[in-house]
């Protein structure tokens, strides 16, 4: 299929079947990246609340750069990958304090800026500023695999080189920006990953997967992600009605986060009798244990978390360990938390109050 025609057809398309989304009524390079981000943890339906309450909250770069990271990890518990808020965050740093809180205008200035990569980037530029380069994600690689019947498998090394270089020949020079849109609207809602709508597609007749029947096939894609389980036990500790929390460490899967105290365990979940934490077993001598949670199962990218949450009610006044503090349960609810601890407390704790 020529370029040019592939092009036409999938512009039309997109301005007959997009959908009415709020950071396509803007060109500020900021509102764009901020739903770029988003975008990049969740799908456009869960997605949407969070960047409607990024803008209101922070309108601005400025306004974020200025904000408390706390606040900032508070917005966006639930959506997961927190490195990324956090690399937000010190990213509008650096565009107010190394650009006066104006973004780079093109490809290769986007890229320098912390947090932002090569689709990022060409999102921003093409979005933004009208620029001619070509965005290349899951839903890119989806199209042109079973469009052009590509089988070069796009966990590859050479996937980047081959799947970037068509996505530039095939990218419209007059409307830049509305292709980058389309083809990336065209893999969300129409050549989905399950049930691509090929009876009613605009390329039904040029598709080559849809010639072959390749489009369960395609994109190829080999390599699996190893999954690591994790055992959890959490103790929701209460003192005078305090609950005993702390911050998460740097280099953690929640960096920055609040929790309650753990005990990871290497298998299924242990008996208390059976776990070996001196605070926590001297804790139990000077406490009533309430009860505990069914098991709760979380699973995240690369891992699988399995975790039960004990109630333990103390009838003796008790010293927080180290980088722990006891919070009311208003500021318990206030702290950022990971979405886990963020459902015990709503499935258990909460409606046990009520």
């Amino acid at each position: 299929m020529e370029t040019k025609a592939f092009s036409e057809v999938l512009i039309h398309w997109y301005q007959t079947k997009k959908r009415d989304l709020p950071w396509r009524k803007t060109k500020d390079p900021y509102k764009i990246w901020l739903s770029e981000v988003i975008l990049q943890q969740t799908r456009v339906a869960q997605g949407s609340p969070y960047y409607e309450k990024f803008v209101e909250n922070y309108p601005t770069v400025k306004d974020l750069a200025n904000a408390d990271e706390q606040e900032v990890l508070r917005l966006w518990q639930g959506l997961g990958y927190y490195s990324r808020a956090r690399n937000m965050y010190a990213t509008a740093k650096i565009v107010v304090n190394d650009f006066d809180g104006i973004f780079p205008n093109n490809f290769e200035g986007l890229l320098k800026l912390k947090g932002i990569g090569p689709y990022t980037a060409a999102a921003i530029a093409s979005f933004a500023f009208d620029e001619k380069v070509a965005v290349v994600d899951g839903n890119v690689f989806r199209v042109l695999a079973r469009v052009f019947g590509i089988e070069t498998d796009i966990s590859s090394h050479e996937a980047k080189s081959v799947f970037s270089k068509l996505a530039n020949e095939l990218i419209s020079t007059e409307s830049p920006s509305t292709y980058n849109q389309a083809i990336m609207e065209f893999g969300a809602i129409h050549c989905t990953p399950a049930n691509p709508d090929c009876m009613f597609c605009v390329f039904a007749e040029s598709c080559i997967a849809n010639a072959k029947g390749m489009q369960a096939i395609l994109p190829i894609k080999s390599k699996k992600v190893k999954v690591r389980n994790r055992f959890f036990d959490y103790f929701v500790i209460e003192q005078n009605g305090n609950f005993l929390m702390h911050q998460r460490p740097e280099g953690d899967i929640w960096t920055g986060l609040n929790d309650f105290y753990l005990v990871e365990n290497e298998e299924k979940l242990s008996e208390l009798d059976e776990i070996n934490d001196d605070f926590l077993q001297e804790t139990l001598t000077k406490a009533i244990i309430k009860g505990h949670s069914e098991n709760i199962k979380h699973m995240l990218t690369h891992q699988r978390i399995e975790a039960r949450f004990w109630h333990i009610v103390l009838n003796e006044k008790v010293s927080a360990p180290a980088g722990y503090a006891f919070y009311s349960l208003d500021e318990v609810e206030l702290l950022p938390k990971p979405i886990l601890i963020e459902k015990y407390l709503k499935s258990f704790w909460f409606s046990s109050k009520k």
